[in-house]
């Protein structure tokens, strides 16, 4: 469901705020329905939970994380508390990962040897300071994900509230009919264990839902001509896909039935995009739109224009746009990267004739590369300081065997990456794989600080492409004690094997 809020119904809304602090230790047993004070905020109350999505007039079965009133996820005014009840009546054990969020360790949504899942008929408590921006929620065990069990997670700040402009929040999916699990066991040839993806301390796979793979979709002439800024590829090695999903969704929304936004004719539009595909990375087309690019991974960023952006997979753009004063219908197009499949929905001022638009675009797009990420540069970046602790890391792996790895290391023959709290921290990431990959950071947030090699004061994100032959280095302060999953946001790529942890320890 998209969230409509105009300047004046964000005036109108009241900021709640709960007096409680977060965890003071890093393990803490965080126990379900946990008594709190009577003074306290009431807390939120959030189900995972199943439904039934009709997609292309078939019906399917998927999970959702909804409120009470049917609201998908969360929407925070400024100064509120992350106070929240969480109950799974997914049917399974289940946990959420909080994507964006820098919460205390214990309270992050990701299950290992000290944080256990959520059993199906319980609830768990979570109380934090949220991090401002658009972020999102999913589950982060097994392949439950890529039965939509995802949603927004937006967090206000008092500057949206000074700012005249209607928001309009979009979350991407990838879809399939089929079981994910058949769908990884077509590509790794079954050699898995899919019992489970505890990502901590764990085994791999586990779900349901479904696709077809893709094991050799190799670029043609036109296809590497488009490689430009990828940074030096071997372009016939290179696959941009591993899956062939039956539909590609907007808001669970395909170009079939469409969502469509109402707007104001010359008015201002705050587009809040998120790229919770499996696998998926989407191009952003905004048509007839002038885009201002304003925040990246829910982080102010310098004004970027266009009417092109790419997004790969967890990453997140605040798009601000302005419809023309004589109106119209205008798409905001999400098309899949090598492909012409696309999804999107349709912003239409009062009276605006709403013509059909094809799922299918004329032609191919090339892949997202780092051309938008180069043009990014951070409000607020890091403070000048030495770096305290270097690391470099190799992506590696392959789509034949399917075993997606780093340091040629699968999850759980893992070397962590250890840091003290309050070190200047860098890792590079080179990748060595035939793919490139969105490498996502728990628990913190980064600033990207070169790219192929090149240096440069980019955006401060969570996640970051890592382009095939490329390398991506990011910096950060580590101020959050914690064992934090680094990994490879491509479900299927981490389900093999691409996650490694950072250890932040307490200093003594």
């Amino acid at each position: 469901m998209t969230i409509l809020q105009t300047r004046r119904r964000f005036l109108a809304s009241a900021a709640s705020a709960a007096a409680l602090g977060g965890l003071s230790t890093l393990l803490p047993a965080l126990i379900p329905g946990a008594v709190r004070p009577a003074w306290a905020a009431a807390p939120l109350r959030l189900a995972v939970e199943r439904r039934v999505l009709e997609v292309m007039g078939k019906p399917a079965s998927v999970f959702g994380i909804r409120q009470p009133d049917g609201t998908s996820g969360l929407f925070l005014d400024p100064g509120q508390r992350f106070l929240v009840d969480l109950a799974n009546r997914a049917g399974e054990d289940a946990v959420i990962h909080w994507h964006g969020m820098t919460p205390p360790y214990a309270q992050d949504g990701v299950a290992d040897a000290n944080r256990p899942l959520i059993r199906d008929g319980a609830s768990q408590g979570y109380d934090f300071e949220p991090r401002p921006g658009t972020h999102w929620m999913h589950s982060h065990h097994g392949l439950q994900e890529q039965r939509l069990m995802a949603a927004p997670l937006i967090v206000r700040t008092v500057e949206d509230r000074r700012e005249d402009a209607q928001e309009v929040t979009v979350l991407l999916h990838d879809f399939t009919f089929k079981d994910p699990a058949e769908v990884l066991a077509g590509l790794t040839g079954d050699t898995m264990d899919h019992g489970g993806m505890d990502h901590g301390g764990m085994n791999h796979g586990g779900g349901h839902g479904g696709a077809m793979p893709m094991m050799n979709h190799s670029m043609d002439m036109k296809g590497m001509e488009d490689m430009k800024g990828m940074g030096g590829m071997t372009m016939a090695a290179m696959d941009l896909n591993d899956v062939e999903y039956d539909a590609y969704l907007a808001n669970d929304r395909t170009f079939d039935d469409p969502e469509v936004v109402r707007v104001e004719r010359g008015g201002r539009v705050r587009l809040r995009l998120i790229n919770g595909a499996t696998s998926t990375a989407f191009h952003i087309e905004l048509g007839a739109l002038d885009g201002t690019v304003v925040a990246a991974d829910g982080n102010p960023v310098q004004p970027v224009t266009g009417r092109r952006f790419g997004m790969v997979m967890g990453q997140r753009l605040d798009i601000l746009v302005r419809l023309p004063d004589e109106g119209g219908a205008f798409p905001v197009l999400a098309q899949r990267e090598g492909e012409r499949q696309r999804t999107g929905i349709i912003l239409a001022t009062p009276g605006a004739t709403v013509n059909k638009v094809a799922g299918l675009a004329d032609g191919a797009a090339g892949p997202v590369d780092l051309s938008l990420e180069r043009r990014l540069t951070a409000l607020a970046p890091l403070a000048p300081r030495p770096t305290d602790a270097a690391f470099t890391i190799r992506l590696t792996g392959g789509m034949a065997p399917y075993v997606w790895t780093i340091d040629d290391r699968p999850f759980g023959e893992h070397r962590p990456l250890t840091v003290l709290k309050g070190q200047r921290v860098t890792v590079t990431m080179v990748n060595e794989s035939p793919m490139a990959h969105p490498m996502h950071l728990h628990g913190q947030h980064f600033q990207v600080a070169a790219l192929n090699g090149t240096a440069l004061a980019g955006a401060v994100r969570d996640t970051v492409l890592v382009p095939m032959n490329g390398s991506a280095t990011i910096a950060f302060d580590a101020d959050n004690p914690g064992r934090w999953p680094l990994h490879c946001h491509n479900l299927l790529h981490m389900a093999t094997g691409m996650m490694t942890e950072l250890v932040c320890e307490q200093t003594i």
